[in-house]
């Protein structure tokens, strides 16, 4: 699987560089986003611009990621550049009120440096 990742003390961006998101890649994908949190990532933003596909395997990638980030430490798990197919399966499998979807980059910075925030004022 081709991606690149750009890390900072406030978030990692994670993006595939990938057509498709399958059982294929999926796996590798997975072990990244456990890689990122266990480097103390909890906040990752995945663009995913490239990716014009995704099957049931690359949705639970997603959800990996997601588990990671909000469940296990309250963090951030943003989904940004989704392609109109994409949007539509994450639409239809109701995942679209579980995901965080952001439509750009720079506006899912924004929200993470603003989340960050906020938990710097709850502490």
């Amino acid at each position: 699987m081709k991606f690149s990742i750009e890390k900072n003390e406030h978030y990692a961006l994670i993006q595939p560089q990938e057509e498709k998101l399958t059982s294929m890649i999926s796996p590798k994908l997975k072990s990244e986003f456990m890689l990122l949190f266990q480097e103390e990532h909890t906040r990752i933003i995945c663009d995913l611009s490239d990716v014009k596909y995704i099957d049931s395997s690359g949705l639970s990638a997603l959800l990996i990621g997601h588990r990671l980030c909000r469940e296990e430490s309250e963090g951030s798990f943003i989904l940004t550049n989704i392609a109109p197919s994409v949007k539509s399966l994450i639409t239809l499998s109701r995942l679209d009120d579980v995901l965080t979807l952001i439509p750009t980059n720079a506006e899912a910075i924004d929200f993470v440096k603003l989340d960050n925030l906020e938990g710097d004022l709850d502490a």
